[in-house]
């Protein structure tokens, strides 16, 4: 084929392309391209809760009913609620059944190299969830180890914003819970030992090892919140909202009687969601 006919086929493809594009206006974007500006990438840092530990019909972590970063249908996570206005978002999930402060810093370089653009913080109820109370996690080195985490987020990924979340009343736990024989069954089973060991027992020693367990929870949520402060301000608080939510036992799975069913984390999105601020 004359090269001139070639380069006149090519002109008419170039026509009739910008003909069906709307006369010469961009194209709509391809669906799950991010908009200039918009978050690419979510990364939720933590322990078992995050993971959805429990929530499917085994004791294995179920990542898609996270509250954070899940992507099934029975949780309207935080990830599901961000996709509605930015649908090519990301989500991994490093947090990490068992995990303790000692652990976010790992989890945050994990979330640099995931390139995150949004962080979700939970971590605490392991420091506190020792064999014993004296074992619990110091004050002061929880902070430290916070601090060192968000140490790395800041450095590697200066412009992600984070959602510091506070530690569920686990004491509340007890008390809905101490009742129920399922639970203090379960709970006898190594679930816990600080705070749920003789759930049923009145003895001033096992009534002053929960308080100091309730109290160190407090304590640890006083940290996340001044490491949060301390951040600056693309560290957001929850305020204490998760701590303070009124989670019933129908909330938790009938397995160990402790980490959130489907039900509970579709409870813990939803107050977590609603202190985020991410919703603008």
């Amino acid at each position: 084929m004359p090269r001139r006919w070639i380069a006149a086929l090519a002109c008419l493809a170039a026509l009739v392309a910008l003909a069906c594009d709307g006369s010469g206006e961009a194209s709509p974007r391809p669906s799950g391209t991010p908009r200039p500006g918009e978050p690419r990438v979510l990364v939720a840092l933590g322990d078992s809760v995050s993971t959805g530990y429990g929530s499917c019909l085994v004791l294995v972590s179920c990542e898609r009913n996270s509250w954070s970063t899940g992507d099934g249908l029975r949780v309207e996570s935080i990830y599901r609620r961000l996709r509605a206005d930015a649908p090519g978002l990301r989500a991994y999930n490093r947090a990490a059944p068992g995990a303790r402060a000692s652990a976010l810093t790992g989890q945050a370089r994990s979330a640099v190299r995931d390139k995150a653009d949004l962080v979700t913080v939970l971590i605490g109820a392991n420091d506190a969830c020792r064999g014993d109370v004296d074992d619990m996690t110091p004050v002061a080195t929880f902070r430290d180890q916070v601090d060192a985490a968000l140490g790395v987020l800041r450095e590697g990924r200066p412009k992600a914003r984070v959602l510091m979340v506070s530690i569920p009343d686990l004491h509340r736990l007890w008390q809905i819970g101490h009742t129920e024989p399922r639970a203090v069954r379960a709970w006898s089973r190594g679930v816990c030992p600080a705070l749920l060991a003789d759930a049923t027992s009145t003895a001033p020693a096992a009534v002053a090892r929960r308080a100091r367990v309730r109290d160190r929870i407090e304590a640890y949520d006083g940290q996340l919140r001044a490491a949060c402060r301390a951040y600056g301000s693309r560290c957001r608080w929850d305020g204490g909202a998760v701590h303070r939510h009124r989670f019933t036992l129908d909330q938790v799975n009938a397995l160990d009687w402790f980490h959130p069913n489907a039900a509970g984390q579709g409870q813990l999105a939803e107050v977590a969601w609603n202190a985020s601020g991410w919703a603008s």
